[in-house]
């Protein structure tokens, strides 16, 4: 429905969803309304582009222009670029962000494309390993029937992917402002945070996903927000960060 621009999908979100007071939904929804349809996205991990994304639903509703990134190519192919396909606006590119063009290796679940399995890809190694070390993997082949291959070799696989600078992202779109940069890298969230030059950039607004950070890891990207000049709050498995002065969205962040 959602990739169709169906109507009635279109019209739940314009109509008659309200979003939970108090949420990071909540938050988005308010601010994206308050573009009134200048709205520009950067999409760091954009998956299938609807399963477990907090944005997708007002990219929809309010028409939001911007860049999505995807790097893995199966996800890119049958997925993410066919959701976004009849929205104008907005430009779906198979690539990874990073500090400077070229490509880098991508580790993935070795046995399953399903989509639980493409969301545990991450530049890390380590990071997928950890997967199957705290029972995700475990969970999600019992939840969807799958098994877990007895041969550890075939736990993981890896995808050479495109890497893009954000300098040549934002040349490359014609970017003129960022509303929000929206991050879910599977544990590379500081990276793509120290990459990104926020100082330079500026983006208004920064939502990372903090759960696949180690604690020192977290310290350090709310560290980096807040000397760019970022005042920040965590909602769960996301953090909000908005560039100061906050005016009328000074409520989230209580």
């Amino acid at each position: 429905m959602s990739a169709t621009q169906n109507p009635i999908f279109l019209g739940f979100y314009k109509y008659f969803y309200s979003p939970k007071k108090g949420s990071l939904s909540e938050f988005l929804s308010a601010y994206s309304l308050a573009k009134k349809g200048d709205f520009t996205v950067i999409q760091i991990g954009a998956n299938d582009g609807i399963s477990n994304d907090p944005i997708h639903k007002f990219i929809k509703r309010d028409n939001w222009k911007g860049v999505l990134l995807e790097p893995q190519n199966f996800v890119y192919t049958e997925f993410t670029q066919k959701i976004y396909s009849k929205n104008v606006g907005i430009n779906v590119l198979n690539a990874a962000i990073g500090s400077e063009d070229g490509t880098l290796p991508m580790y993935k679940i070795g046995f399953s494309t399903t989509r639980w399995a493409t969301g545990l890809s991450s530049f890390s190694k380590e990071q997928v390993l950890k997967a199957y070390d705290n029972g995700i993997v475990a969970y999600n082949c019992k939840k969807y029937g799958e098994t877990i291959p007895a041969d550890k070799s075939k736990w993981t696989s890896q995808e050479e992917v495109r890497v893009i600078s954000p300098e040549s992202l934002i040349r490359e779109f014609d970017i003129k402002k960022i509303d929000l940069l929206q991050i879910d890298a599977e544990g590379f969230d500081l990276e793509v945070i120290r990459i990104f030059d926020l100082k330079k950039h500026q983006p208004k607004v920064v939502i990372f996903e903090n759960a696949g950070l180690s604690e020192t890891d977290y310290q350090m990207a709310l560290k980096i927000l807040r000397e760019a000049g970022y005042t920040t709050k965590r909602f769960g498995d996301n953090d909000l960060a908005i560039k100061q002065p906050i005016s009328e969205f000074k409520k989230f962040l209580k």
